[in-house]
């Protein structure tokens, strides 16, 4: 292959407006929370089903932490303290150091609070009731059942609370386990909380992927009959609304086809009953004698075969090819071999290989009329296929007078011709762009109009891989 100097970018003017351009423009909003919500349909109906979920659980928690954990805490504490009571008023009639022994054993034995009495001890000065955090209920109960000083220090043990208390003739030491002060139920409702939530989590996230399976189907089969192929495997699937917008989507394809059939077999019966008077009118001048009046006649019945076949193009669009995988540098190759077959002066610059699934002959009568557009009004044409991400564009530039900017929209109208910068008597008819975007937009690409590099029209078409 040989290749020329032609420079891929270039600032295009996109033919009336892209939808998926405007649909990529509808989901970005400038607020803040739509640029963070989901922008798929499954994660935003996760969203819709977790967000209550996550709701109900920090409310269940606050019930529970505000209502239920802080009574049974307060109930525990109360117990103990209530417990510690009475040990001090029995040990307040007790004056017997084995008898005080006792009782500590025969209470530690029913409560499983260790006692330990310092006769002669006092409390040290500006001691604060609780050294760390965790026991407000317990100072709380204390307060109210003990009314004697006390400190509390729960980093003594890490089993074990240290209570200590000013008596009138000493000081008593309790060691108060834990478990008596807090109940497991909180580990357990926590627990169940999050395994509930995962378990919700994934049963949700099951069934909703097998309802966006079949959303995911339905665009999969539009995007492939939007490109021109065929999708006989689709069947319908998922909800009811789904099924029911599948169900549309077959009967447009069947309205669609029937279309197309229609048309085509139309127009098969128009080429024939066009192109045999012409051919008849061509014989027949064979027969006349040489002149300047059977010259004309005979250029007038050439440029309306022309006519007809353009015309014939335009109308049979894509027909009934079916697309395959092709190497589309050897697909560039063979047009540029015919365009110079016929004189056309054509560079081309193409990669080594690039497969990619599209209808060749309408491809190649794409290509064909961006070539001879170019080569019409240009002294030579470049043709270049570059790989973009996503697809592949290919580029056919000309060094003729260009068309401008504002102007080049309707190039594409069936039919028009611009008669500032493209000669009436060249023979066209209007439809060599329009046939090329038809077949560009029927492989669910697109073509855009630049400068050139070469000083002409740049057309550039974008293929979708």
């Amino acid at each position: 292959m040989s290749s020329s100097p032609i420079e891929v970018p270039g600032t295009a003017t996109r033919l009336g407006p892209d939808p998926i351009a405007e649909a990529r423009r509808a989901v970005q909003d400038p607020r803040w929370h739509k640029r963070i919500l989901p922008r798929s349909l499954f994660g935003r109906s996760l969203l819709i089903i977790v967000t209550p979920l996550i709701l109900v659980q920090v409310i269940a928690t606050w019930i529970f932490y505000d209502r239920v954990w802080d009574t049974v805490s307060r109930r525990l504490s109360s117990s103990v303290a209530g417990e510690i009571s009475e040990v001090i008023q029995e040990l307040s009639l007790t004056g017997d150091e084995a008898t005080q022994t006792q009782m500590f054993e025969r209470a530690a034995r029913a409560t499983e609070l260790e006692y330990i009495y310092w006769a002669g001890e006092t409390l040290p000065s500006g001691m604060v009731p609780v050294t760390s955090g965790g026991g407000e209920p317990l100072v709380a109960a204390l307060t109210e059942r003990v009314r004697r000083p006390f400190q509390i220090d729960d980093e003594f043990d890490p089993r074990d609370i240290l209570v200590t208390i000013a008596l009138p003739e000493g000081v008593l030491q309790v060691a108060v386990p834990k478990k008596r002060l807090f109940t497991p139920t909180t580990y357990i409702f926590v627990l169940w909380m999050i395994g509930s939530s995962l378990v919700l989590f994934a049963v949700a996230t099951m069934f909703m992927r097998n309802q966006v399976k079949s959303l995911r189907r339905l665009a999969a089969a539009a995007e492939s009959f939007g490109k021109g192929r065929d999708v006989p495997n689709f069947r319908l699937a998922g909800a009811t609304e789904v099924r029911r917008v599948g169900a549309a989507f077959l009967l447009m394809r069947e309205r669609i086809q029937r279309q197309i059939r229609q048309r085509t077999e139309m127009l098969a019966g128009v080429s024939h009953d066009l192109r045999t008077p012409l051919t008849r009118m061509k014989l027949a001048l064979e027969f006349l004698e040489d002149g300047p009046t059977v010259a004309e006649l005979k250029s007038d019945v050439t440029q309306m075969q022309s006519m007809v076949q353009g015309y014939l193009d335009f109308a049979r669009g894509e027909g009934g090819e079916t697309p395959r995988e092709v190497d589309l540098p050897m697909l560039l190759e063979e047009v540029v071999a015919n365009a110079r077959r016929d004189g056309a002066p054509v560079t081309i610059a193409a990669p080594e290989a690039f497969a990619i699934s599209l209808r060749p002959d309408a491809m190649k009568r794409c290509v064909g009329n961006l070539i001879a557009n170019a080569r019409r009004y240009g002294s030579h044409v470049w043709v270049a296929a570059v790989p973009v991400k996503g697809g592949i564009d290919i580029l056919v530039d000309d060094d003729g007078p260009g068309i401008p900017a504002q102007r080049r929209d309707d190039v594409f109208r069936p039919f028009v011709r611009l008669d500032t910068a493209r000669s009436p008597q060249s023979g066209s008819v209007g439809l060599g762009l329009t046939i090329a975007r038809d077949v560009a937009l029927s492989h669910g690409g697109d073509i855009t109009l630049e400068d050139s590099p070469q000083g002409g029209l740049r057309v550039r078409v974008h293929l979708p891989k």
